[in-house]
């Protein structure tokens, strides 16, 4: 592998994701950007852990939705074991899916039926709910490298920070409208009911608490229809 050419390529990379408008078209570009960058990746994914659901995000073929559709429905897996490591092994590469995985003897020979030859998964995010890591595929068995470990990794480090960016501003947008709607939603009830603000905010929060919805969705109601 050329560094000094993957170098630049990933400072072009790391630009280009500040870049993107949202969450989803940063993920695309992530998982895009792997089987640009990573020699013999043939498909890549971002594996995302909830309790014990899985969910593939930005995909960029079937073979990686079919993978963690299998890593969910047995519990086990070299990217479900990323997505799911908080402290320790951050970084998993299978070499040879021809050969036996004592450590997932029941996901490895079902993988390689699907297509599977080798696969490195990378641990992207963790917070107290939510688990992922970046999965990349190869159809070939033994295609990654110690260099394309060390380039999947890099691209993880870059793609982490990106996305907590774009989490981050997508939080702060929807925090904003949420605002917006809030005091809008008051705005009706001062009117109709002749309420301080105070008063009002208090309604919508009373609401909210006794009919289990979302503060937002309450407000929202308001504005729409005129009333609770």
């Amino acid at each position: 592998m050329d560094w000094r050419v993957f170098a630049q390529r990933m400072a072009s990379l790391a630009r280009d994701l500040l870049a993107q408008k949202s969450v989803e078209d940063t993920l695309a570009r992530i998982t895009g950007a792997a089987t640009e960058l990573v020699e013999e990746c043939d498909e890549a994914g971002i594996l995302r852990l909830r309790g014990k659901k899985v969910d593939s995000l930005a995909p960029t073929g079937q073979l990686v939705v079919d993978s963690d559709r299998l890593q969910e429905r047995l519990g086990q897996g070299p990217c479900f074991d990323a997505a799911r490591t908080k402290t320790g092994e951050r970084v998993y590469r299978i070499q040879d899916f021809t050969k036996e995985q004592p450590r997932w003897p029941s996901y490895a020979p079902r993988a390689h039926e699907l297509g599977v030859g080798s696969m490195m998964g990378f641990l992207l995010y963790t917070d107290d709910e939510e688990l992922g890591a970046l999965d990349l595929y190869s159809r070939r068995p033994g295609a990654f490298t110690e260099d394309a470990e060390t380039a999947g990794w890099l691209l993880a480090s870059h793609a982490a920070v990106a996305f907590s960016n774009a989490r981050t501003h997508a939080q702060m947008e929807q925090a904003i409208s949420t605002r917006h709607l809030i005091g809008e939603a008051m705005g009706v009830l001062m009117g109709s009911r002749r309420l301080t603000e105070e008063q009002a905010f208090d309604v919508l929060r009373r609401y909210s608490q006794e009919n289990n919805v979302k503060l937002r969705e309450v407000a929202r109601r308001v504005s729409e229809q005129g009333a609770l």
